[in-house]
């Protein structure tokens, strides 16, 4: 068994998408903050990624969020985020898993009633509020990225769909928001297909005709994220409900309404004047579950953007603790790109 490997793993979902939290197994990696420990992942060591969300282990509709040590004395931990589409800086439901899945293992030492810490994201410090009852987390609310609108109601035409209207937001990755109604979609969970086909559609032709650049990130790739939304009801004076659901090219509708999409909604609402400080969206996701953003306040930044501070809050569950076998004589399994990090536990 001289080429077995080992992981240990807290499996989580957070309103149906599901976070694997490695906790353990992965040796310590250069660099001297949380992004720079994620850009070596990505430019060197992305076969744990692939490995995490690739049969025969996992599947790309998942997340995976690798705990790491803080580098800023601030932050109780670190954590580095992975999906299909690559290393986002941020997600909201990968935050709340991977809070929760901290003060479930005790590597965070759980507190009863309202118990704040912070976490180190590859965007920056992120801050957590967890809602502890009788040693259960009930749910977890954290700070969303700075949020803004860079496009608001551009039309473009997309081959077997035709002119489709759309916004562009910034929430932790560049959203592409659209009317699913104008599209002919009711947001009803046996609609998942062809919103992925749909999405997949409007996603090749916005990145074809552009890219979209951040005020001080510049260019952070191809836009990634199509979030479709439904209509908002008001259901009292300070809280609004609308189903949606959240597109990751290539391919995945996700299961919940995501963080950054809600932290969207967010921005496009207050860009159109429909929010105010102190209100609360609930998005609604295809399986019926839920986050809950709240504007806070909007500040100018960039010089033209106005940009939404939010927070959102979600629950995440446990599904799984495990410790996975990697044996790298398996024909399915490349381990090439894994070695290096892996190293002091090869036997």
């Amino acid at each position: 068994m001289s080429h077995e490997l080992t992981l240990r793993l807290i499996d989580t979902h957070a309103g149906g998408d599901v976070s694997r939290i490695v906790i353990g197994g992965i040796d310590p990696l250069p660099g001297d903050t949380v992004r720079q420990q994620m850009e070596y992942l990505e430019n060197d060591a992305d076969g744990l990624r692939r490995l995490l969300l690739d049969e025969p282990y996992g599947i790309p509709e998942m997340s995976v969020d690798l705990i790491v040590p803080a580098t800023d004395p601030k932050a109780s931990m670190g954590y580095i985020i992975m999906e299909v589409m690559g290393y986002p800086i941020y997600s909201g439901s990968n935050t709340i898993c991977t809070a929760t899945a901290l003060l479930e293992s005790g590597l965070i030492p759980k507190q009863e009633g309202r118990q704040r810490f912070m976490l180190e994201s590859p965007a920056g410090l992120v801050q957590i509020v967890a809602h502890v009852e009788k040693g259960v987390v009930e749910a977890i609310t954290c700070g969303g990225l700075p949020s803004y609108i860079d496009t608001h109601r551009a039309t473009i035409y997309v081959p077997s769909i035709g002119d489709v209207t759309y916004s562009i937001a910034y929430s932790g990755g560049f959203y592409a928001l659209v009317d699913a109604a104008e599209l002919g979609f009711s947001l009803k969970r046996e609609e998942e297909r062809a919103l992925a086909e749909c999405a997949h559609r409007i996603v090749e032709a916005i990145q074809a005709r552009s890219g979209f650049s951040h005020y001080t990130l510049g260019d952070v790739g191809p836009l990634p994220f199509l979030h479709f939304m439904g209509p908002v009801d008001q259901v009292t004076d300070d809280f609004y409900r609308s189903r949606s659901a959240t597109y990751v090219h290539p391919g995945v509708i996700c299961r919940s309404t995501t963080g950054t999409g809600t932290s969207a909604r967010l921005a496009l609402m207050h860009h159109e004047g429909t929010i105010k400080p102190g209100d609360r969206l609930e998005t609604v996701s295809l399986r019926e579950t839920g986050f809950i953003g709240q504007f806070i306040e909007a500040r100018e930044a960039g010089g033209k953007h106005q940009v939404v501070e939010n927070t959102i809050t979600g629950k995440s569950h446990v599904l799984a603790r495990s410790e996975i076998v990697i044996n790298c004589d398996d024909p399915m399994v490349e381990c090439g790109s894994l070695h290096h990090i892996l190293g002091s536990r090869h036997g």
